[in-house]
């Protein structure tokens, strides 16, 4: 029996328990009759007295310490029964009292639901953080030490609170108790930052004085069924407790610094001398896929996962490929749809380099670090997440002459490329020439083309104010595509809608066609046709990496190699692959496409399977449906598909910003990102020529980051469309 069913089957326990006791509430059951009986008796347990809730999800955070397989459906049928528990109380109280329905906890319903509800949230928030510092043992060590630490203190507070008669032998013990609870929080929540005796002090002192606010003058006389206030009156009434609190907690703090650097020297004396190494996790490929690996691999090792991981990637920055299209087009300057990687990472170590060659036998990663020359890198675990490179199908004078869009670079060498045609065709004489110039030319009809030559459409008139000698209907655009319509990824009733408003601005489109060869002035058309120009960005086709295809393992078409369901690469031990380079099954058994949204899923579970492993855990399945596909045309329009849901025009387009500029990476990204967008609404385009970083040594752009899900990447490896881009998973949570 898998999880869910085991989950499923426990919501309908629980569902069934407390719907029959409702029931039997309602219909009031005979008391004599037996069955009546039980079933009145329980309905006046869950609906009618308000103990048995807090009972039940106090046996919830006591669930917590049970492992797998009772966990997951223990847990469901618990808050089930809580849900319908709270569902149930309004219709008690609208029912009222009655003389004959005596209640096994006498409660006045409309003064203490506040009361209940208190219990409900706070057993709710033990479950959880009970659940919590079970997996993270340097949180736990800090909250126990905060609560010795606190019982410390209020044994010495309430001590003399009560040699000076202020409490009572109940409120003695009542404050020791709040000192306990005062001292674990403030382990868990300042714990961390109490590096010296000044800062632990005062995170006491703060901690007391909130704890003043929030329970004496706020929550208890809610729970009295007061109105709380916050007056010189109130707070002249608890003054003591307030000298009280604030001493409590700088004594606690005080302690907790103490009990902190007392365990760190104990951990430190206890140390082996020679300790044991950490299994090496090695990541290769600084994309979506790699990155969301590291990320969650940070997680586990903030729960105490003892493990040496290492990224290794050839840029030293995540690039939002989204976004390139915007780069190209001048709209986004290049540094603003990229983070830093480094930034991203917190227990992970980043490897700048290359990487040459992979030995599976000896489990090691040959890597080419600059200055330093060859590293070795030794691996227990790799993940393979090296993304695709584009593929030109041997095709005369593609890789020499055609411009890719898999990099910052390769969207400032196309700006560039494009802003210089226009000034020599602002200064060309010879009609011929001129239209070679201002003839751009995109080879491949999906999301990635399509986008591209929308995004060049715009640049170009943008800015076409600026060249005096060059008329608004001298530039020329074309889009090539081998299908019978563009946009195949989406609906024909979609793709059609695009069709019509990019040809609507003049755009030609050459449908059932291919490029059949380049040249530097010209692009001639598996028709026969040839089109003069001296711009041709290629987006029709990409191929795994041949890192990936120069592996001893099996490889799917275009050199992928094949991965089973929990990522594991097949035939190779301690290989795992995600992204664009691997082949994985789907849900519906077709391979997963080499999408953003896949990636980052893919790179979380093979973080989770790898973490499992190394526990001795089973790893689990990859199992994810695709979120939605966004295309932006332009001209603030746009198409998506949602889950079924279609949307065009301005909607789409104001979802498709807001979508992505919520999943870049990074605050300080958002601002830029925005802050452009904005400023492409009131002012031209710039068209200063940067300068172009230098091609790739092998003659084709560089290799992309793995799982990137950049547009117009890491289709059907062998076939001529990229795939469509998909809303970026998120989290990245």
């Amino acid at each position: 029996m898998n999880g869910r069913i085991r989950r499923r089957s426990a919501y309908g326990v629980g569902a069934a328990l407390i719907i029959t006791g409702f029931t039997g509430l309602l219909l009031e059951a005979d008391r004599t009759d037996p069955l009546g009986w039980a079933l009145w008796f329980g309905g006046l347990i869950v609906a009618h007295d308000a103990l048995i809730v807090p009972l039940v999800l106090l046996a919830g955070a006591a669930t917590a310490w049970l492992r797998e397989p009772f966990l997951s459906p223990v847990r469901a049928a618990l808050v089930t029964a809580g849900i319908l528990c709270l569902v149930a109380l309004p219709a008690v109280l609208g029912i009222g009292r009655r003389a004959d329905n005596p209640s096994l906890l006498p409660l006045d319903y409309g003064r203490n639901l506040a009361a209940v509800l208190a219990v409900i949230a706070l057993a709710a928030a033990c479950a959880m953080v009970v659940s919590r510092l079970r997996t993270r043992p340097r949180e736990r060590t800090r909250v126990l030490l905060g609560a010795v630490a606190g019982l410390a203190g209020g044994l010495i507070i309430g001590s003399l609170m009560a040699y000076q008669g202020m409490v009572g032998p109940a409120g003695w013990a009542s404050f020791v108790v709040h000192a306990v609870i005062l001292g674990a929080v403030l382990g868990a929540v300042a714990g961390e930052r109490a590096r010296d005796l000044a800062t632990a002090f005062s995170c006491g002192i703060l901690v007391g004085l909130l704890d003043w606010v929030v329970w004496h003058l706020t929550l208890r006389p809610l729970l009295a069924g007061e109105i709380p206030t916050w007056t010189i009156t109130s707070g002249d009434r608890s003054f003591h407790v307030l000298v009280g609190n604030v001493l409590l907690g700088g004594i606690t703090g005080a302690l907790l610094y103490g009990a902190l650097t007392a365990h760190r020297l104990a951990a430190t004396r206890s140390a082996p001398a020679a300790p044991v190494a950490p299994p090496r996790v090695v990541i290769v490929g600084g994309g979506f896929g790699g990155v969301s690996t590291a990320r969650r691999l940070d997680r586990h090792a903030a729960r105490g996962l003892h493990a040496e991981v290492t990224l290794i990637s050839d840029t030293n920055a995540l690039l939002f490929t989204p976004m390139l299209a915007g780069v190209a087009s001048s709209a986004l300057e290049p540094r603003h749809v990229s983070a830093p990687v480094r930034a991203a990472l917190s227990h992970t170590a980043f490897l700048h380099g290359h990487v040459d060659a992979i030995d599976t036998v000896r489990r090691v990663v040959h890597v080419t670090t600059g200055e330093e020359g060859m590293a070795a890198v030794p691996y227990e675990h790799l993940v393979l997440a090296v993304g695709s490179v584009p593929h030109y199908f041997d095709l005369p004078g593609l890789a020499e002459h055609a411009f890719a869009l898999k990099t910052i670079g390769d969207a400032t060498r196309l700006r560039n490329h494009v802003l210089g045609a226009l000034e020599d065709a602002d200064l060309e004489p010879d009609p011929v020439r001129r239209a070679q110039l201002l003839t751009i030319v995109v080879a491949g009809g999906g999301f990635a083309g399509t986008e591209l030559i929308a995004e060049l459409f715009d640049l170009v008139h943008g800015v076409l104010h600026q060249y005096p000698n060059i008329r608004d209907r001298e530039p020329r655009f074309v889009l090539v595509h081998a299908g019978e319509g563009i946009l195949p990824e989406l609906s024909a009733e979609l793709g059609a809608y695009a069709l019509e408003k990019l040809r609507g601005r003049g755009i030609e489109f050459h449908l059932k066609t291919r490029v059949a060869e380049a040249s530097p002035g010209a692009v001639r058309l598996s028709d026969g046709q040839t089109i003069p120009t001296c711009t041709l960005a290629w987006t029709a086709g990409n191929r795994p990496h041949p890192l990936a295809g120069a592996l001893p393992a099996e490889h799917g078409r275009g050199g992928s190699v094949v991965a089973d369901p929990f990522l594991r690469v097949t035939g190779i031990d301690g290989l795992w692959a995600i992204g664009d380079c691997a082949r994985i099954p789907g849900t519906d058994g077709l391979p997963c496409p080499p999408t953003a949204q896949h990636a980052l899923r893919e790179g979380r579970t093979a973080a989770d399977n790898i973490a499992a492993v190394l526990r001795g855990r089973p790893p689990a399945e990859f199992r994810f449906r695709g979120l939605g596909i966004l295309v932006a045309l332009g001209h603030r329009t746009a198409v998506a598909e949602i889950r079924g849901h279609r949307l065009s025009g301005l909607l789409a387009w104001i979802m498709w910003r807001a979508i992505y500029l919520a999943k870049l990476p990074g605050g300080e990204r958002k601002v830029r990102v925005l802050a452009d967008w904005l400023i492409d609404l009131a002012f031209p385009r710039d068209i200063t020529l940067t300068p172009s970083p230098p091609p790739s040594r092998l003659g084709t752009t560089p290799a992309p980051p793995a799982g990137s899900g950049e547009p117009g990447s890491g289709g059907e490896p062998g076939r001529p469309e990229g795939p469509a881009p998909s809303l970026p998973g998120g989290d990245h949570e």
